[in-house]
């Protein structure tokens, strides 16, 4: 105990040695609030401009686009390290929707669907509009060509494969 006393006596005795100034050569400027925001708002939207979602369903390939949040920049994260193939079901005859196995960010917010979205569910779920409805969900891309998509999921269980292009 006396030697922990001790320890921190010696730091707080250091910390006052000093005027807490550095030589005017090496002072940095801070970015403000604002300026760290927008740079890495920046580097995010770089991120999201070199890959586009891959998505495949049997002979049929589907490309989207990135949403601008941070569930879908943890999604691209994860598909960075390989891709992920989901077993999906109808559900409600709008949408397929299958487990990630894993939990992402929510970014919900109140959303009306639309026959090309990828959404978030609850954080761990994922699911491929082909119809609509409005509910709390996060959105994670949209699908570029979203024509005959929902012939082309087709009916029944089916493997998707998310992967990055």
């Amino acid at each position: 105990m006396v030697r922990l006393f001790g320890i921190l006596f010696a730091a707080l005795s250091l910390s006052g040695c000093g005027t807490g100034e550095l030589p005017a050569d090496t002072v940095t400027p801070t970015p403000s609030v604002e300026e760290s925001y927008n740079e890495s708002a920046d580097q995010g939207e770089d991120n999201q401009e070199e890959s586009a979602l891959k998505i495949t369903v049997g002979e049929h390939t589907f490309y989207a686009t990135f949403a601008e949040n941070p569930s879908a920049n943890e999604f691209q994260e994860l598909l960075a390290q390989g891709a992920i193939t989901v077993e999906m079901q109808d559900y409600g005859e709008f949408e397929k929707v299958g487990s990630l196995d894993t939990e992402l960010t929510r970014t919900d917010e109140r959303i009306t669907t639309e026959p090309e979205d990828v959404i978030l569910y609850q954080g761990d779920q994922i699911t491929i509009y082909y119809g609509t409805n409005t509910w709390n969900f996060t959105r994670l891309a949209k699908i570029d060509d979203p024509e005959g998509l929902k012939e082309k999921l087709g009916s029944g269980t089916i493997q998707a494969t998310f992967s990055l292009e």
